[in-house]
């Protein structure tokens, strides 16, 4: 089997997990690391052998980048690995701009012979093809998204881009129906006063659509917990029959699973047409290892 050589891009929470999830993967390799130090950096010790740098042209035969930076970064990476003929997969959560970008990346993906899958994560991405199945099995009909209670890594990233803000935790808190309370936690730089700090963060478009509380601690890192979870409902109708109840639930770790959902979505990208797509737009069946007589012949 010839292993398709996908590069890391960024490496916190999110590009550790990608990289454990290619280490267990029969048909990747690592092609390299790309961080914004290079290999200057003080790296870590799991990434002795591999090849970091701080520009993916440095790396030789990348058919696929994993995009693990902060997702307000993620457009302007995607457009540039997409006009390298580099197929991108990112974990892109702001929900109210996935078409918008989706479209964006479509000409330049076309363009370059290349694929892109965006907003590749469990919400957005896994959660995303479980709520359109559950509609296609209740066309009418409210599906509800509880998440948590757990950290909330875009969340949390967003709050470290704030002015101000030394460390951070942004936790989500279900109150039912779909809607959450966050519940932030910081430790503040010296020179900014706690108030306008906290403002900020709830006029964030992260926050300002929901309950958001904003909490000053001496130290964050006492209460970081990777775990999170979904809790997703749908009452409908199939058919004519009414009270049709549909319940999903998962508890993670957040990192892992993407990570190892970027890697599926990474696998897909080599069997799709060039252009743009989200997760509900990619067979599921494409996101697996092995042939496909095996797969429907075990899972159908």
């Amino acid at each position: 089997m010839k292993k398709i050589r996908a590069a890391i891009v960024g490496y916190g929470n999110i590009g550790k997990a990608v990289f454990e999830a290619l280490q267990t993967a029969p048909d990747f390799e690592v092609a390299g690391v790309v961080r914004r130090a290079g290999s200057t950096a003080n790296n870590p010790l799991e990434l002795t052998g591999i090849s970091i740098v701080d520009d993916i042209r440095k790396l030789n035969d990348v058919q696929v980048a994993v995009l693990c930076s902060p997702t307000r970064s993620v457009p302007a990476q995607a457009r540039e690995m997409l006009a390298l003929g580099i197929n991108t997969v990112d974990s892109y959560d702001i929900h109210s701009s996935i078409w918008e970008l989706r479209q964006e990346l479509e000409p330049v993906a076309q363009a370059n012979n290349a694929v892109a899958i965006v907003s590749a994560g469990w919400d957005p991405g896994s959660d995303s093809v479980v709520r359109a199945l559950l509609e296609a099995m209740a066309p009418k009909g409210v599906t509800y998204t509880n998440f948590g209670p757990g950290m909330s890594m875009g969340h949390t990233v967003a709050v470290k881009a704030v002015p101000g803000v030394k460390k951070a935790l942004s936790m989500t808190i279900p109150t039912g129906t779909g809607i959450h309370r966050r519940m932030v936690y910081i430790e503040v730089e010296e020179g900014y006063k706690f108030e306008e700090v906290a403002n900020a963060i709830k006029t964030d478009a992260y926050f300002v659509h929901d309950e958001t509380h904003v909490t000053q601690v001496p130290c964050v890192d006492n209460l970081i917990d990777m775990g999170h979870g979904v809790n997703l409902v749908r009452k409908g109708v199939s058919g004519t029959t009414y009270n049709q109840l549909f319940e999903f639930n998962m508890k993670i770790n957040n990192p892992a699973l993407t990570g190892q959902i970027l890697v599926s979505c990474a696998r897909a990208t080599m069997k799709a047409r060039p252009g743009a797509y989200t997760m509900i737009e990619i067979p599921v069946i494409d996101m697996l290892v092995g042939e496909k007589e095996d797969l429907i012949k075990r899972l159908v």
